[in-house]
């Protein structure tokens, strides 16, 4: 609620954009500030009651700004919105909150009346209610300070809601006229106004065209049934106030077809049909299959505009041109500095200078970016601009691959390198061939020319440097070749030129040693314990002798010892 609330309160500062003119008339944009209203407060999720809520609320707000008070806390006075009181378009929006606040309740006793039948009356009252502001609306509009569009949008407004209670009513002919007035004044203001400004009047008659069918179905127009049923099947109804009636409608109409139809022809035979569901069912079939052919028939239509862009999509593509060719440009100026620093000799072996890789790097980017402007909506049809994008590709490309040639020749890959400039060879053919048709295509891109003479130059010193490489290989001596891998401290006897021993890790001895056996403890087992016969030492033990009977005595009262 509190979200709501604080949506409510910006609500009026938005639409006070909406309804200010830029001269002295006031107008007032009215189908904008109720679809607007509903999306936000309610009936995105058919939530009527909520919508009547923020109405009240809205209504209550604009009375206290304009100081438009009904009398007072004890005695209620009405007072109506008059042309002499047309000083601020705040006035018309009062009326129409009032229409939109009834039209919200009926809608919501409409939803009720599925199980309370009674609600019905209400319901038709609230509709006239919202029909009686609608043309107070339209009346206040016809005053000379009121713009032509407003006046349009009241009159389509007033209608639709006159059309409403007509339909209610069962008033068919009525409702198609109201209805059919509505729809003109909406198109004639989409065709005088921009593609993006059309499109919410365009919705507005798509909601309404369902009506108009179903009301020229009712009056006697056959062939409007076939329309309504397409819509059904195509497109899931004609909303909700009609998908009941729209079922209905249709399941009657099958169930008279049905009663005249009496066979079936398949595959040469005639076959008789007696059972009305079968009938039924064979009928909405053929509605199926009508249908799967219009659907069709319309992404058919669809597929040949889709190269149809709006002008929101084709500003947004021509935005990001902008900002791909940027980063284009950018990436090929740092790489015509990272260029020249790759041709100075480096003074400092220390610090690390630049490298083919970074140019790699640079080129990956600015593909990337190419890739992404041949992609943009709205330029997939220009033959012109894909050309032109297809042809800074191969130019990219050449000089990408020369880089990674270069960095392979650092490493002394000589066969990866070769063939690696004979693709930068091929795509430079590819450049000059196409470049043709394109003279100014190639003012903004790196010379071509020069890369070809570059890279035949490099192909001379590739292969002399690939022949010395070969030749100082087999003027090597076989047993300088084989690596050997024992340690100085091994081999003090035997003279050999090892430039490892110069280096930061050299080869002295080996660490950790290996292991070397050493004798262990001995262990001792007494095994001739048990056979040991040990000597007596009876004489070796001193005996006590033995006393009279003085000492029997003695021992006898515990004297002894």
């Amino acid at each position: 609620m509190a979200a709501e609330q604080q949506n409510e309160v910006k609500m009026p500062q938005m639409e006070e954009n909406k309804e200010n003119s830029i001269d002295e008339s006031l107008g007032l944009e009215i189908l904008q500030i109720i679809k607007d209203s509903q999306q936000q407060h309610g009936l995105r999720h058919g939530d009527y009651q909520r919508y009547r809520g923020y109405c009240s609320r809205r209504l209550r707000r604009l009375r206290k700004t304009l100081s438009f008070k009904m009398g007072n806390r004890h005695k209620f006075t009405g007072k109506k919105v008059t042309v002499e009181l047309l000083s601020d378009n705040r006035h018309l929006l009062l009326v129409l909150m009032e229409a939109e606040r009834a039209w919200s309740y009926a809608m919501q006793l409409k939803q009720e009346a599925n199980t309370e039948p009674r609600k019905r009356f209400h319901l038709l009252a609230r509709l006239r209610k919202a029909a009686k502001h609608g043309e107070q609306l339209e009346k206040l509009c016809e005053s000379p300070r009121v713009d032509a569009k407003t006046k349009l949008e009241a009159q389509a407004y007033t209608a639709y809601l006159n059309g409403m209670v007509q339909f209610e009513l069962q008033e068919w002919k009525s409702a198609m006229e109201s209805f059919n007035k509505c729809k003109t004044i909406y198109e004639k203001l989409a065709s005088a106004f921009t593609e993006e400004q059309a499109v919410l009047y365009h919705q507005r008659v798509e909601e309404i065209s369902p009506n108009i069918r179903y009301c020229a179905y009712n009056i006697g127009d056959q062939n409007a049934i076939n329309d309504l049923m397409q819509m059904r099947l195509s497109a899931g109804g004609g909303g909700g106030m009609m998908a009941e009636k729209l079922e209905a409608l249709i399941t009657q109409t099958r169930a008279k077809q049905a009663a005249v139809m009496s066979e079936v022809e398949w595959r040469g035979r005639t076959v008789p049909v007696k059972i009305d569901k079968a009938r039924i069912f064979l009928l909405g079939l053929a509605d199926n299959e009508a249908a799967i052919i219009q659907k069709q028939r319309e992404r058919a239509a669809e597929g040949a505009d889709s190269g149809k862009v709006s002008n929101l999509q084709y500003l947004h593509s021509y935005l990001t041109y902008i900002k791909l060719w940027t980063v284009v440009r950018r990436n090929e100026s740092m790489a015509h500095a990272l260029q020249a620093k790759l041709k100075e000799p480096q003074t400092d072996e220390n610090k690390r200078g630049p490298r083919p890789q970074d140019l790699i790097r640079l080129y990956d980017i600015i593909l990337q970016s190419l890739a992404e402007l041949s992609s943009l909506q709205g330029l997939e049809e220009d033959h012109t601009f894909q050309k032109e994008v297809a042809l800074k590709t191969l130019v990219y490309k050449a000089y990408r691959c020369f880089y990674i040639a270069q960095s392979y020749v650092l490493v002394k890959k000589w066969s990866e390198a070769l063939v690696l400039y004979e693709r930068v060879l091929k795509y430079t053919r590819e450049v000059q061939s196409k470049a043709k048709s394109f003279n100014n295509s190639l003012k903004d891109l790196p010379d071509v020319q020069e890369l070809i003479a570059e890279v035949s130059a490099e192909k001379y010193s590739l292969q002399a440097a690939a022949i010395l490489d070969t030749e100082d290989i087999a003027e090597v001596p076989p047993q300088q070749q084989i690596k050997d891998t024992t340690p100085l401290s091994d081999r003090l006897d035997n003279f050999r030129l090892d430039p490892t021993l110069l280096s930061k890790q050299p080869n002295l001895v080996q660490f950790p040693p290996d292991f070397q056996p050493i004798p262990c403890k001995p262990l001792f087992f007494d095994l001739a314990l048990n056979h040991v016969a040990f000597p007596p030492l009876d004489d070796k033990v001193e005996q006590k002798g033995k006393g009279g009977i003085t000492g029997y005595f003695r021992g006898f009262f515990g004297f002894g010892s």
